[in-house]
């Protein structure tokens, strides 16, 4: 149960007291909050909740739940007073209070002063300490005071007291820090009375002085920390002792400090007591600053050699010493610099002058001759020049915290001392680059605002004008800002957020005195206009201008961005952007509705608010794409509704009127799907009532069908949504809303998309929560009885029929679930299902108790749906195997119990089979298998045959000594047979290969450990020789596969044939493979042997030996071919398991650090040897597959390591880690560390030993690492290998992909850049290789994921300013290697360099853009770089000249773009210069048009003043001309000049001046006219395709002349005007780019056109081109040219040009018919699907026409049914069935639904049958056109009356359903049903499938080719389609009148259902036992037939009337299958 948390909690002096009194009456834990709009969860117990209001109209009734949910509901807008509820601790652990106890000495005392009543203190003490309960303890301790209180007003204090009062300050000071006891103990004594406080101060400062006279050892130093801490923590005693006290405390404190840091030093390495040593320090130093807080002692300060003082300058200079220690944790050191500040601010008099003293210590301007001695002397590494900047941002911190800054006490020096703070701050910015520093760094800038702000109320007119908005301290505050508000590191952006909004209210505090409007304020102006002209990529945007919000409103905004909620709603379709963009529009819309309501008088100020913010969502649900939908509904219309509840009712009129228009489709939700998010979401956040009310005033019932069985999928899940969600646990689910829930199960759970089914299943979950938890308000109901009113929901019917009602549901719920586990489902429906059945399982648990469960999944299941889980363990998806076997184990124990020790021997024995399966999936079976069977009662006795010795069971608990013992049992067994195989593979990897790989065994193993409690053990001694075993074991394995696995090549090792001679050239394949790619792979030649020269003698010592038969046998003796795929398969997978088995042994068994430890499994030696063997399998293996997953296992062993106790195992990480390294540097020739694969494990090696060291440590490591590979990484000389360089680049590529490294990884970023860099120019092809991985990878941490399609997109972007800020050392190297590349790129003497680090450069930097929030001094602008770039584009390399034309776009400002082009031009040369080069022609060209690009995808070009600019660049383009002519002798540069003019032409195609346009005005059209008549499109083409830039060239002037003819159109209109080129030039160019680009524009203007979007049609230049189209399709031979024809000729009217076909080719149109179906028959598949459109659309036209000519093409319809039959096979490709699909559609109302059939009935069924098959596609764009024809089928006016979802857009699974539905209707409209019947009776039965032949083929399939996968539809479902035929049938034929089948068919019909039956009852006879584990797929293949045929016999009895006869059925005995029969459906329809 959940409960609503207060939004506002408002202390109103009510809620302590009902807690405290809940607290005592029914024990803890209680919670009481006080407030209004509580919103948020709470676990808490089930009928522990109370709600009170205020002005409630009846009382609650504590023993009538429901009534007081009703009160509540009716009450819900006002003011809640209280919610006091019982927390969960049913889901959490109730607090543990360890009792107190106390000495023998005081307990003897307190028994002593006990009277005999026991009414004294003593007696008191005494019971309480006898007590074990520390609970009960509180109870007495509570009376305490109480009691003194009696004995107060007898004014003595007698010995007993003050005995009792000594006692209790030792009980005190003995209890823990977190003891509840110890709170409670100082609460009571806080209220002692006053007489006794003298007798108890002395007391407790007795007892403290004693714990710190005694306290000597180091380790309880931190018991004595915690109980000085305690006593100073609201505890006035404790700090009367202490203060007391303060000389030896402050003395201890010292002490503690030095020995603890001492102690810490000497344990360098051993991290966990480092971690406690750094704990206790830290602790010590805050108890320290809470003393010089807290203690009033420190008046005495003054006497310079008391000992207090001398204490406080050794705690001062300790301190220092911290602050400056990096060896310590951080959060030490920034604790030290609190105290630091605080202890100087205690110790130095006068206080007036602390502002300058701290100002020079942070300045680092310390005068030594005016310092204080102490200060110089504890201070002195603070008071010189160079301090660390670590240090001085912590002295900042403490400053700023530890001073007094409320109203500006300390005057101007504390003024001047807060700017000289934050410009360190500012200083230390640039230097501070570790992610930890720069998070510090962030919260003490927004400390110092916080500061700033409260000096400001009262500060001078100086530090106003400092402080002011346009100040420099503000602007270089901005620039903070804006350069880490996309920082990767959540925190550090908020605290972003946090200052932006300080330096308003700081601009706020600066002008206040004058009074002006804060919105007409310069500075917010510009501020605002410059955030608005961000792109809306920019995170830091959203929270400014929110900020900005808050602070001037939303009109002012607004008033600049009328569509500023639209532009952001459009953002939201990207995920990472949508919180942001989601808080910004609440920020606003929240703030213009009160800005409304408070200015208008009435409510008219509702459609305004509307009209601003509801239109534009409601425009986005209907319209915008689908994650924009998905993003908008869950973040932005929840906002909505909570802000405006009553605007739903506006939303769902809207969307009402729209739902009929706008149904959707399969990618479009349509209005239908934004009214049921809308509906949803209200539902889901209680703005509407209840369900019923939904149904009744907002969405008929028909709609919510509609929406379940939707065609888009969310549409589905949101009307799932709907009925399931409720924001009240509580609310009784309505009979409408099981029925609908009903409905969608029995069409949805075959999803194939994850997230859907997982969304299903959640909502699902949820349902049945309500039902449970709302069960649980009916019990009480009924069993109270009580009266309710009649308008409560819950009294409408009896709590007796709603809890019926709900077993009924959820039992009819588990029946659909279990039938929907048939043979042969999908993986998608199976994982749906047992999900759902495993919720249910879980939300209703077998009742304990009191407690009532409505419903219990046990009493459903019987032993056939028991074996239908057990199957469920055979598929080939592991997910299925975890939820089966989970819901097994779900289900009561005495449930799952075998009787028998057969079945479970039978089923032992096919799990031990199925483990040494050669199908990887088969083990995964026989792992849960096993693991199901341990949890047999009967398991040992049926395995009496595999173990000599019996195991004992332990004294334990009985069921899980039983499991442990079952478990032990399992792998002695395994462990036994993998033995033995191991021995065998020793002799024979070949033999193992084929017969049994070993990998099943240690899967198994491991399956079975990981489900063992491992460190609860009860028969130790039994499992350490079984561990011990299975180690020796793993390693003999691992030994036996590591030579394939380690080769240089294993892959493809072993040929496929077997005989005699194959052994010996094994032998020589295997020396040959051995590893030849180590250290000296660079260095030395590899001189290949010949094949007779092999040293057969030194091989047999490095390698197993190989059998030398002459075949290999397989498992049941058949002889086999052992490919190489086996063997690798076999020797990776056993590398995989072993890695993973010793990972879990490491991760699970419990240590044995010491060899006495009783409990331990694993010694210390045992783990040392497991690191060594992943330390030598890492290094060596050189298989993927194999490394990677000891990467996983080697993991899990670093990670324990890490936390080990014992040191010589903590540090066992850092020696292997020197240890690599130092190998990889000394580059020793004999090293076998693989230098190939990208040095396959060594990076994963590296990588484990790293991410596993603690997080919260210096990560020493990693800085030792990081240092020695980019030291290996960088430049060297030649002399040196360069292998460790390809080592230490690749390692560095694995730990920067490393997540876990997080922002630890950052500092290394720019060395790592560095080295990629200069790397990438080796002469060393594996040094580039490696350079350009860690390239890439930098490239992706830098600018993260990339995120969209486009390279250079600003998600994946970053702004100069922060680039550099955070990687500064960036800026100089790149300048510098850019000047450099630019500087020689182009040498005069004509030289080629190519510079290849040019590229990496101009990557870099093409990601980098200006920002306009930049400042425009700063010292790393990016203007140096954009000279370098111009320069670039002089490269001889036309790749380079791109990059660079790409890279210079992102650092031109958009506004500057205009201005750049007209300069770059101006370079160009004219047609008189005599020297120049065409490279740098091009370069310059290819600049501006990347520049000219950009600017036209802005969003300037639509501004009036840019469009000026451009008309100014066009003029200077004119300028240029020559080089778009033949004068310019280069194609390349003409081809860029021309793509150029085709930019400038679509820019300024719709600017005028005066009347006339831009264009024309400037005779740009008469230039390019001129141009493309000058050109070899006219005069024609001298060149081949040999010449440089040709096809370019031709791309670009067709577009340009394309262009042209359009332009000439659109201006002549109906006017006849000559076009430069016309289209049928174009048409018969002889170049194939040519006539594509013609086409491509044709088709889009056509396609237009024939879809009725073109508002104008066709222009006239292209009317009656049909023709022109019918003469080139039978002329072009270019595959592509061909399609675009086609499809022309598709978009046209078949009466245009049908008729020419005579005329035209010769052809009539019969024969133009049977030419467009051969092509459709022959060609390739993209031409057949075009042709094949084009053939139905032709015969569309003629059945259209006179019956002349429906008769002319009547001969070919049955080609054509056949040509559509044989493009609908689940092998063609989805080109061919979809265009099959669209043909069904669009011939639909001719061919499958017309009234009078003109196809026969044969070719009608065919065609039928097609639909049927594409509707079971897998693919789902198939399936959803064949849904297309199914609606267009029910649409037609004699098939709309066969079901209610005629117009309807409905998904595939409902469809099948439908399609046979209006098949059966349309074949009694036909009448002909009796010739009909045998065909549907043959596809319920599967003719033209041979049983026999099927099953021989796939059984050849998995015998010969185990490796090869075939064409498999995960999607259909065989039973599916059989339930829903027979349901339709049945219907028929007992609904209908027909005339009966003739006895022959009858009678042949029934002799080929029985002998399918009886073939049928064979192949079941010859299967084994346990065929559903050992013949999973031959046994579902017979169960599917068995299905079918007893489907067809039914129906067959029904025809001669003899259903229910028993005759038909199948003897259980001749099917074992009999008893899991699909429960065929009802004979009512679905729909």
């Amino acid at each position: 149960m959940h409960c609503w948390w207060a939004g506002e909690i408002r202390p109103r002096g009510t809620a302590a007291p009902r807690r405290k009194e809940f607290v005592r009456k029914y024990a803890p834990t209680w919670r009481c909050d006080e407030g209004r709009n509580f919103s948020g969860h709470t676990p808490q117990d089930i009928q522990h909740c109370l709600h009170f209001y205020r002005w409630t109209k009846r009382p609650f009734s504590c023993s009538d739940p429901a009534a007081n949910v009703d009160v509540a509901r009716s009450h819900r807008d006002k003011r809640i007073l209280l919610i006091l509820f019982k927390m969960g601790v049913k889901k959490k652990k109730e607090t543990q209070v360890t009792s107190l106890t106390v000495c023998h000495q005081d307990l003897e005392t307190l028994k002593s002063l006990a009277d005999v009543e026991g009414k004294n203190l003593a007696s008191l003490l005494l019971h309480c300490v006898q007590l074990t309960d520390g609970v009960s303890q509180i109870r007495y301790v509570k009376q305490i005071v109480p009691l003194l209180e009696k004995a107060n007003k007898n004014g003595t204090c007698d010995s007993t007291i003050r005995s009792c009062l000594d006692i209790l300050a030792g009980i005190y000071l003995s209890l823990t820090l977190k003891n509840p006891l110890k709170k409670v103990l100082a609460s009571s004594l806080n209220g002692l009375p006053e007489f006794f406080l003298i007798e108890a101060t002395q007391s407790f400062t007795s007892r403290l002085q004693e714990e710190l006279n005694t306290s000597t050892d180091l380790y309880s130093y931190r018991r004595v920390i915690d109980n000085i801490s305690s006593c100073m923590e609201n505890f006035d005693l404790g700090r009367s002792s202490v203060n007391n006290l303060l000389e030896n405390v402050l003395h201890f404190l010292q002490k503690s400090l030095i020995e603890i840091s001492e102690e810490n030093r000497k344990l360098a390495g051993n991290h966990i007591v480092q971690t406690q040593l750094m704990n206790d320090l830290l602790v010590s130093i805050r108890v320290s600053v809470m003393l010089v807080q807290k203690v009033q002692g420190f008046q005495r300060l003054h006497l310079k050699n008391s000992p207090i003082w001398q204490s406080m300058c050794g705690l001062l200079s300790m301190f220092t010493n911290f602050l400056s220690d990096d060896g310590l944790l951080q959060t030490i050191q920034s604790t030290s610099g609190l105290a630091v500040i605080l202890f100087i601010k205690a110790m130095f008099h006068p206080p007036e002058k602390i502002p300058d003293l701290i100002s020079s210590v942070l300045l680092r301007s310390v005068d030594p001759t005016s310092a204080p001695e102490w200060l110089l002397s504890c201070c002195k590494s603070l008071c010189c020049a160079d301090v660390p900047p670590s240090a001085l941002l912590f002295l900042c911190q403490g400053t700023l915290t530890m001073l007094d800054w409320q109203e500006g006490r300390m005057g101007p020096s504390g003024e001047a001392l807060l700017l000289n703070t934050v410009h360190v701050l500012f200083t230390l910015s640039s230097q501070i680059k570790e992610s930890t520093l720069e998070m510090f760094l962030s919260r003490i800038l927004a400390s110092w605002t916080n500061s700033a702000i409260q000096v400001l109320d009262s500060s001078s007119p100086s530090l106003k004008d400092s402080l002011n908005g346009n100040a420099d301290v503000v602007r270089r505050l901005l620039d903070y800002v804006y350069t880490h508000w996309e920082h990767p590191l959540d925190a550090l952006r908020h605290q972003t957020k946090i200052i932006f909004r300080n330096i308003l209210q700081m601009h706020q505090l600066t002008v206040e005195e004058s009074g002006s409007d804060l919105s007409a304020d310069r500075f917010i102006v510009e501020l605002t206009e410059s955030l608005l002209r961000l792109e809306w990529h920019s995170k830091g945007k959203y929270t400014c201008l929110g900020c900005l919000v808050d602070f001037i409103g939303v009109d002012h905004i607004l008033a600049l961005a009328k569509t500023i909620p639209l532009q952001i709603l459009e953002v939201m379709g990207d995920q990472s952007l949508v919180p942001y963009a989601s808080d910004l529009l609440e920020t606003m819309f929240k703030n213009h509705k009160s800005r409304l309501k408070s200015q208008a008088a009435d409510s008219t100020w509702i459609d305004e608010w509307h009209e601003t913010w509801v239109s534009p969502l409601l425009c986005v649900l209907c319209e915008g794409s689908l994650d924009q939908k998905s993003y908008v509904i869950d973040y932005y219309l929840p906002k909505l509704l909570n802000c405006n509840p009553e605007s739903l009712s506006y939303m769902v009129k809207i969307l009402q009127t729209s739902a009929d228009a706008k149904t959707g489709s399969y990618d479009s939700r349509g209005a239908l799907g934004a009214l049921m998010a809308c509906l949803r979401t209200a539902r889901a956040h209680g703005h509407l009532q209840s369900a019923t009310d939904a149904w009744r005033d907002l969405v008929s019932s028909a709609r919510i069908k509609q929406g379940l069985i939707h065609q888009h999928c969310q549409v589905r899940i949101d009307t799932l949504g709907l009925l399931c969600e409720s924001n009240r646990s509580t609310e009784i689910v309505s009979t409408e809303e099981m029925q609908w829930i009903q409905f969608f199960i029995t069409y949805n759970l075959n999803s194939q998309s994850p997230g859907v089914r997982q969304q299903i299943c959640s909502l699902l979950k949820k349902l049945f929560c309500r039902i449970q938890e709302s069960s649980q308000v009916l019990y009480k109901l009924e069993q109270s009885k009580s009266k309710h009113e009649p308008g409560n929901e819950s009294t409408r019917q009896h709590p007796s029929v709603s809890l019926q009602q709900y077993k009924n549901f959820m039992s009819s719920i588990c029946n659909s679930l279990f039938e929907a586990l048939f043979p042969g489902s999908s993986y998608p429906t199976r994982f749906s299902a047992l999900t759902i059945l495993g919720s249910i399982a879980e939300v209703f648990p077998v009742p304990e108790g009191r407690v009532q469960t409505v419903y219990q999944l046990s009493h459903d299941i019987d032993a056939g749906r028991f074996q239908t889980l057990m199957e469920c363990l055979t598929g080939t998806f592991e997910e299925v195997k975890i939820l089966a076997f989970d819901l097994l184990m779900k289900l009561p124990k005495t449930f799952v119990q075998f009787q028998g020790s057969v079945k479970l021997q039978g089923l032992f024995q096919a799990a031990l089979e199925l483990s040494t399966s050669t199908k990887p999936y088969d083990c995964v079976t026989a792992s849960y298998l096993l693991n199901f069977l341990i949890w047999q009662n009967a398991l040992p006795s049926s395995l009496s045959a595999y173990l000599t010795q019996r195991v004992a069971c332990g004294d334990g608990d009985k069921s899980a000594a039983v499991v442990e013992s079952n478990t032990l049992i399992v792998i002695k067994c395994l462990l036994e047979k993998l033995e033995e195989e191991v021995s065998r593979a020793e002799n024979s990897l070949l033999q193992a290969a084929a017969s049994f790989p070993m990998y099943g065994r240690v899967h198994c193993i491991t399956g079975a450990l990981r489900r063992l409690p491992l460190n609860s053990l009860q028969l130790v001694s039994e499992w350490r020789p079984v561990v011990e075993k299975l180690l020796v074991t793993s390693y003999r394995l691992s030994a036996v596969v590591s030579p394939v696995i380690q080769s240089s090549s294993p892959e493809g090792l072993i040929p496929n044939d077997t005989d005699a001679e194959s052994a010996s050239r094994l032998h020589r394949i295997l020396n040959e493979i051995q590893p030849r790619d180590t250290n000296d792979y660079f260095s030395r030649a590899k001189i290949l042997k010949e094949c007779g020269s092999f040293d057969l003698e030194d091989l047999s010592a490095s390698v197993p030996n190989i059998d030398t038969s002459a075949e290999i046998k397989g498992k049941e003796g058949k002889t086999c071919d052992v490919t190489a795929q086996m063997v690798l398969v076999c020797c990776w997978r056993s590398m995989k398991e072993v890695a993973l088995l010793l990972g879990s042994l490491c991760q699970l068994l419990p240590m044995r650090s010491v060899p006495e430890l009783p409990d331990g499994l694993l010694t210390v030696q045992q783990v040392k040897e497991i690191g060594d063997y992943f330390k030598q399998h890492l290094l060596q293996s050189r298989h993927r597959g194999a490394f990677e997953l000891a990467y996983t296992g080697f993991v899990k062993l670093t990670e324990i390591l890490n936390r080990c106790p014992n040191v010589s195992l903590q540090k066992l990480p850092e020696e292997w880690l020197l240890s690599v390294l130092e190998e990889i540097k000394c580059c020793d020739p004999s090293s076998k560390l693989c230098a190939t694969r990208r040095s396959a494990g060594i990076p994963f090696y590296i990588q484990a030993l790293l991410a596993s060291e603690p997080k919260k440590g210096k990560m020493d490591l990693l800085k030792i690492t990081m240092k020695e590979l980019i030291s290996l990484a960088g430049p060297t000389d030649g002399s040196q290998s360069t292998v460790p360089k390809v080592h230490a680049l690749n390692i560095l590529r694995a730990l920067f992909r490393d997540t876990r490294l997080g922002e630890i990884i950052i500092p290394y970023v720019a060395d790592g850049t560095k080295a990629a860099i200069l790397g990438f120019t080796s002469p060393v092809w594996a040094v580039r290789n490696s350079s350009t991985l860690l390239f890439s990878t930098l490239i992706t941490r830098i600018f993260g994921v990339k995120r969209g399609k486009d390279e250079l997109s600003k998600k994946n972007r970053m702004t100069g300013s922060e680039f550099f800020s955070r990687f500064p050392e960036l800026y100089p190297f790149l300048l510098k290697q850019l000047e450099t590349v630019a500087n020689t790129v182009d040498s005069d003497t004509g030289e080629l360099n190519r510079h290849p680090s040019m590229f990496l450069l101009l990557l870099v930097l093409g990601r980098l853009y200006p920002s306009p929030m930049d400042g425009t001094c700063s010292t790393l602008s990016m203007a140096p770089f954009i000279p370098f770039i111009m320069r670039c584009g002089h490269s001889p390399v036309y790749r380079s000249r791109e990059m660079a034309a790409r890279a210079l776009v992102p650092f031109v400002m958009m506004d500057e773009i205009p201005n750049t082009i007209q300069t770059l031009l101006a370079k160009l040369p004219d047609c008189t210069d005599q020297c120049f080069r065409q490279n740098h022609i091009h370069g310059t060209l290819l600049q501006v048009f990347h520049l000219l690009q950009a600017f036209s995808d802005s969003k300037c070009r639509m501004n009036t003043y840019f469009q000026q600019e451009l008309a100014d660049v066009a003029v200077c383009t004119k300028a240029k001309l020559w080089l778009a002519k033949r004068q310019n002798p280069c194609l390349v540069t003409r081809a860029v000049y021309i793509d150029i003019l085709f930019l400038l032409t679509c820019c300024l195609d719709k600017l005028s001046k005066g009347n006339q346009p831009v264009l024309e005005h400037l005779g740009f059209w008469e230039e390019i006219g001129r141009i493309i008549s000058g050109s070899e499109l006219i005069t024609g083409f001298p060149y081949t395709y040999t010449v440089p830039g040709l096809p370019q060239y031709l791309q670009s002037l067709t577009k340009l002349a394309i262009a042209a003819v359009w332009a000439v159109a659109a201006q002549a209109g109906e006017q006849n005007r000559d076009v430069p080129v016309s289209f049928s030039q174009l048409l018969e160019s002889s170049f194939p780019e040519v006539r594509l680009l013609t086409l491509e524009a044709l088709l889009e203007r056509f396609s237009t056109a024939a879809s009725a979007l073109g508002e104008k049609g066709l222009p006239p230049l292209l009317w009656n081109m049909g023709g022109t189209f019918l003469t080139l399709v039978l002329k072009e031979n270019h595959p592509e040219c061909l399609c675009k024809i086609l499809k022309i000729l598709h978009c046209l009217d078949p009466s245009e040009w049908l008729p020419q076909t005579e005329h035209r080719v010769h052809l009539s149109p019969k024969e133009f018919l049977i030419w467009t179906m051969d092509i459709a028959s022959h060609e390739r598949s993209e031409i057949q699907s075009e042709a094949l459109r084009l053939t139905s659309k032709v015969i569309a036209h003629h059945m259209q026409t006179c019956d002349e000519t429906r008769d002319l093409v009547a001969p070919n319809l049955q080609q054509w049914v056949q040509l559509v039959v044989s493009s609908c096979g689940d092998h063609l490709p989805t080109e061919s069935r979809l265009a099959a699909a669209e043909v069904l559609a669009s011939t639909a109302p001719f061919f499958l639904t017309n009234p009078q059939p003109i196809l026969g009935l044969q070719d009608t069924l065919a065609l039928w049958k097609c639909v049927l098959t594409l509707l079971q596609s897998e693919e789902q764009v198939i399936r959803d056109a064949a849904t297309e024809t199914v609606m267009t089928a029910m649409s037609q006016e004699n098939t709309r009356r066969s079901t209610e979802f005629a117009f309807c857009q409905v998904d595939a699974s409902s469809t099948l359903d439908l399609a046979l539905a209006v098949l059966c209707d349309l074949l009694q409209q036909w009448d002909q049903l009796t010739p009909g019947l045998p065909v549907l009776l043959g596809w319920l039965l599967g003719e033209g499938e041979d049983l026999m032949a099927c099953e021989e083929s796939a059984h050849q399939v998995e015998e010969d080719y185990p490796f090869e996968k075939t064409e498999i539809n995960f999607w259909a479902e065989t039973l599916i389609f059989v339930k829903y035929l027979y349901k339709h049938l049945f219907r028929l034929l007992s609904e209908s009148s027909w005339r009966p089948l003739s006895p022959e068919m009858l009678h042949h019909l029934q002799r080929t259902a029985s002998e399918q039956c009886h073939l049928l009852s064979q192949l079941f006879r010859v299967l084994p036992p346990t065929a559903e584990f050992l013949k999973t797929a031959e046994l579902t293949r017979l169960r599917i037939w068995e299905e079918r045929t007893l489907a067809c016999l039914r129906l067959l009895a029904l025809l001669e009337g003899k259903e229910g006869e028993d005759t038909l059925v199948l003897r259980a005995l001749d099917s074992p299958a009999a008893a899991n029969q699909l429960t065929l459906p009802r004979t009512e329809t679905a729909c």
